[in-house]
């Protein structure tokens, strides 16, 4: 399987979880890789799993004149980039506790600027070229508020209005720009979770579904469907109804 042969893909979040995943995923089915992540180590191991041919750049995602850099050394390095991916993401559990100020900024700069950061950094470049692919990381925690979900789920909600208004004014510089949209994915980060996660999957299925939406026409990529077409379906209910059913449910 070699569907990305030649294909050079940065993955930003890579060390751990859906994005280490979706680097073996694209490793094996051929593409040249740019790990990006704060963890420089566990990059190094992990690049090092699928036979050290992959770059491996640390970068803090919510610095921008470091992605910016970044980004700018991987051109002048010679790399062609065809594809950007943030998968990047700072997490609290939904437990209904007040947060600290100071976390609830650091997801902020993480989760929202980072995608801001990355789209700064890679834009002029595929302008330049003639052609690209950014894929920002959303979730379905986005599609709706959820009691307790703040301020996780409101970084996630921007992130998609985020993508939907870069699709269209990218997409006439031939920039395709893509929306990932998880439900529950066993990760570092889900495992913080004290409740049932429903119709959880491994991330390994998560990279096979993301890897597929790369190179199809959607502009959204969610996964698993049984779960975001619910999911799709509440967030098409009218506010009235919303909140009086998730009331019930509360």
């Amino acid at each position: 399987m070699n569907d990305f042969q030649d294909k050079t893909i940065w993955i930003i979040g890579a060390s751990s979880g859906i994005g280490a995943a979706l680097a073996r995923e694209l490793s094996y089915r051929g593409a040249r890789l740019i790990l990006s992540a704060r963890r420089e180590e566990e990059l190094k191991v992990l690049n090092r799993t699928m036979g050290g041919g992959h770059s491996v750049r640390a970068l803090d995602i919510a610095d921008a004149a470091s992605a910016k850099k970044v980004a700018d050394d991987l051109v002048a390095a010679g790399h062609d980039l065809d594809s950007v991916i943030f998968l990047a993401a700072l997490y609290s559990p939904h437990d209904g506790k007040t947060k600290d100020i100071e976390m609830i900024h650091k997801m902020l700069d993480v989760n929202l600027g980072g995608a801001f950061n990355t789209v700064h950094a890679v834009q002029p470049y595929f302008e330049k070229r003639g052609k690209g692919q950014i894929v920002l990381c959303g979730s379905v925690a986005g599609y709706r508020g959820l009691p307790t979900g703040q301020p996780y789920c409101a970084t996630k909600a921007a992130i998609i209005n985020l993508a939907e208004s870069l699709h269209i004014d990218l997409g006439r510089k031939n920039i395709d720009v893509k929306v990932i949209c998880p439900g529950f994915v066993r990760t570092p980060l889900t495992d913080k979770n004290d409740f049932k996660m429903p119709m959880i999957i491994e991330p390994e299925e998560a990279a096979r579904a993301i890897a597929r939406g790369l190179q199809s026409r959607a502009f959204e990529i969610h996964f698993p469907k049984g779960f975001t077409y619910i999911m799709k379906f509440v967030r098409l209910l009218p506010n009235w109804l919303y909140f009086s059913l998730i009331k019930r449910v509360v």
